[in-house]
This record gives C-alpha cells, sequence and structure tokens, in this order.
C-alpha cells in the first residue's frame, strides 16, 4: 500500500469517526489511530472524554495489533475505564490494508458514569418492597391478550402497532385458535393495542 493510499485510507476513517462521535455525543468518544507509527498512533480524537492528545503513542491493544495479523478484526463491548477512574464501554476496530496488515484502527469509547446513574435511579424507582399484597388493575385476561400480542409481534421483530394486514389477520387467527377471543371485551383490547378501530378487528376476525 503506497502512503498516498494511506493517507486516503485515514482520511476517510477520520471522517467515520467523525460523524460517529456527533451522532453519539457527548457520550461516545472516537479515537483514529495509525498503527504504521506507533510512537505517534493517536491521528485523531472526536469529542475528547479521556483527555488524551493527538500524537499519543499506541495502546496496548494497537501494539498487540502490530504484532500479530492473527488478532481479531473486531473486540466489541469490553470493558475499559478513563484516566480518572470512569467506567468506559470500549469497541476497537482494526482496518487492514491490500496485503492483510493491520494499518489503522478505529476506537469508541462509551462513558458508562451517566447511564449507570439512570440504571441506579430505575432499579430505585421500580422496586418493589414487598409481596404480600397483590392487585390487578386490569380487567380479567386483558393483561394476557396484550402479552400475547407482544410476543406475536415480537417473533416478527416489529412492534403491534407496526402490524401490516396480512398479520393482523394472522394475530387474530392466533388469538382465537388460542381462545384470547373468548375474553370479555377482548376485541375492544385487541383494537387498542394495535391501533386500529374496532370494527377493523372484527372484519379481520371474519376473514
Amino acid at each position: 500500500m503506497t502512503h498516498k493510499q494511506d493517507n486516503l485510507l485515514l482520511s476517510q476513517l477520520d471522517s467515520i469517526a467523525k460523524g460517529l462521535s456527533e451522532t453519539f455525543a457527548p457520550f461516545c468518544e472516537v479515537v483514529v489511530h495509525d498503527l504504521t507509527n506507533p510512537t505517534h498512533a493517536i491521528l485523531s480524537i472526536h469529542n475528547n472524554l479521556s483527555g488524551r492528545e493527538t500524537g499519543a503513542p499506541a495502546t496496548e491493544m494497537g501494539l498487540a495489533r502490530i504484532a500479530s495479523p492473527e488478532f481479531p478484526d473486531v473486540i466489541a463491548n469490553y470493558a475499559n475505564h478513563f484516566a480518572d477512574g470512569r467506567p468506559v464501554k470500549s469497541t476497537s476496530v482494526g482496518i487492514r490494508n491490500q496485503e492483510g496488515d493491520f494499518v489503522a484502527a478505529l476506537c469508541l469509547n462509551v462513558d458508562l458514569t451517566l447511564f449507570r446513574g439512570m440504571q441506579s435511579a430505575f432499579d430505585e424507582f421500580t422496586k418493589i418492597t414487598t409481596n404480600s399484597i397483590s392487585e390487578n388493575l386490569e380487567p380479567t385476561g386483558t393483561e394476557a391478550i396484550r402479552k400475547r400480542i407482544d410476543q406475536f409481534a415480537a417473533k416478527l421483530a416489529t412492534t403491534p402497532r407496526a402490524l401490516k394486514k396480512a398479520e393482523r389477520k394472522e394475530l387474530i387467527n392466533d388469538l382465537r385458535d388460542n381462545g384470547f377471543l373468548d375474553i370479555k371485551r377482548s376485541m375492544e383490547t385487541v383494537a387498542q393495542h394495535i391501533g386500529v378501530s374496532r370494527a377493523s378487528v372484527y372484519l379481520y376476525a371474519k376473514d
């Protein structure tokens, strides 16, 4: 690979890094490493969260890639941390030249501090303090119908309200075959959950 080709590849990689950093800002740092120059490997840092500077040397992973062409192209979602101790989730993507040698790397470092704080808040908010009392605020059977619809949609990798007409008909047949349409107010529940009128549900049921 010529020097001109190297520069073109790194320039394109830098544009990708810039786009990724702007998409996932302010939580994700994106770094471009020039592995052909390990003593000054960091070519650019977008949304700098680690406090490093361009021209800094290659990391341990970068040196490992330089040393071995057998090193994996992608190491995704591994635990890491910034110098100040903040927890990080990192992904490193190695870039090879025509000869199959690593010449660059694109690294994404996600600061988990805020997300872990949010997770703790959600865990606290949803915590149940007692199991001795149980109350059902839904009409009997309504929740069972909704769960069945959710499961049906999930198998199609979609959501209840995004089901196509043919899929809605298939859903109604599934509900009928499994006794869910015998539940009181079933048609109304189905209509509300998939976002159509009750008349449409009755038409699907007749087909």
